[in-house]
């Protein structure tokens, strides 16, 4: 495909997203009604379509319009092209443009909902502007080192092998950053042997910083695909581990991945007794992963929000009593709202006395890489 066929098929993507159709959905359908692409043109279109879906409200405006068309004139003009000479109608090009696409309006501020902006400015403060300003850009890509399989300069080695270049970071020696061959790292040996497993920075660190003890009972109640489970085994091989989530489908996944890491967890479909630590990663607004996920944040609405705060106090209370005394629950989110981190625990709190809060940390774009919020707390002594 040619950079100009490229821009007409995301202008079709996009179109259907702004008509609420999920991003992934759509180009999934786009991929399979185009066998003449190939892996680099999916890729190229997939990154024109997330490029242009994390500065949507800024492209249009430089691009006269909210539609894919418009979203796509804006990205050249914001990458300095001239958009008429990719605009052309010659072949697989978009028509050329109208007298109006030639005169873009002033870009805003930032690229935040209109409604949120408040509740984004008050929950980060003098922060504000800097987070909203890293949401535009593409996400890094972390790996983290699973030491049960091997160790840090092998998997370093394997990895470069397979052309993926890390980077340490010196907070956290699992951690690794992928600077370069991130789209190989599925094939890579290091990967498919189980010595790295995909997983941001933010959660990492979240990860880290819960207690842990030989033998103790643990359980991930909102599992999904494991990470954390996972996570905690490769730090802590005798923890037992159980995962759990309300929707049994979402940890699909999470068998083979185990095998991989040579992990020992277990599904469970309704947890029973008290648990050492409960690990509640719940369903929130991922504002924090807006970078990876950019469609979420035009998807969101302040009902949806309000629903989901209604849902993670309801697991909060529910996971309250599988919490051992001296027990600890870990609260989490990849949100960065106050609505939905602090402010909810503050809430949680003020109906279970037998709980108080130990730690609570709110890492960002500035500090680490996704949006994420961790409150660990303890159960004192029944």
């Amino acid at each position: 495909m040619t950079p100009a066929a490229r821009i007409s098929a995301a202008i079709g993507i996009l179109d259907q997203l702004l008509d609420g159709a999920p991003a992934e959905r759509a180009l999934l359908r786009w991929s399979r009604a185009s066998r003449f692409a190939g892996s680099g043109d999916r890729a190229a279109v997939r990154d024109l379509v997330f490029d242009a879906l994390r500065q949507r409200k800024s492209l249009a405006a430089l691009g006269g319009g909210l539609s894919g068309r418009g979203l796509m004139i804006g990205l050249c003009r914001r990458d300095g092209a001239d958009p008429a000479q990719v605009f052309t109608g010659e072949g697989y090009a978009p028509a050329p443009l109208t007298p109006e696409e030639r005169h873009p309006l002033p870009p805003p501020a930032d690229d935040l909902p209109d409604w949120l902006r408040p509740q984004w400015r008050a929950s980060l403060g003098a922060d504000s502007a800097a987070v909203a300003g890293m949401m535009a850009l593409r996400a890094p890509v972390w790996l983290r080192h699973n030491p049960q399989r091997g160790s840090l300069p092998e998997a370093v080695a394997m990895l470069e092998g397979d052309g993926i270049v890390v980077a340490r970071d010196g907070r956290l020696a699992t951690a690794l950053q992928v600077t370069a061959g991130e789209r190989k790292i599925s094939g890579s040996r290091a990967y498919q042997d189980g010595l790295v497993e995909l997983q941001d920075l933010s959660p990492q660190l979240a990860c880290a910083a819960l207690p842990t003890a030989a033998g103790m009972r643990v359980l991930d109640f909102c599992a999904g695909g494991g990470g954390k489970a996972l996570a905690l085994a490769a730090r802590s091989p005798e923890l037992r581990i159980e995962a759990h989530d309300v929707d049994p489908a979402r940890m699909g996944d999470l068998p083979a991945r185990a095998r991989r890491a040579r992990a020992q967890i277990e599904p469970v479909r309704r947890p029973s007794g008290r648990y050492g630590l409960v690990i509640a990663d719940v369903p929130c607004s991922g504002s924090g992963t807006w970078r990876r996920s950019p469609d979420a944040k035009w998807r969101l609405t302040p009902e949806g929000l309000e629903q989901l705060r209604m849902t993670q106090a309801a697991i909060l209370d529910q996971v309250a009593d599988l919490v051992a005394a001296d027990g600890h629950l870990a609260y989490m989110t990849c949100s960065l709202l106050e609505a939905e981190n602090q402010a909810q625990i503050a809430r949680f709190l003020g109906r279970n006395q037998d709980f108080q809060q130990l730690t609570g940390s709110l890492w960002t774009p500035i500090d680490a890489s996704d949006g994420f919020f961790l409150a660990l707390l303890r159960r004192g002594r029944q």
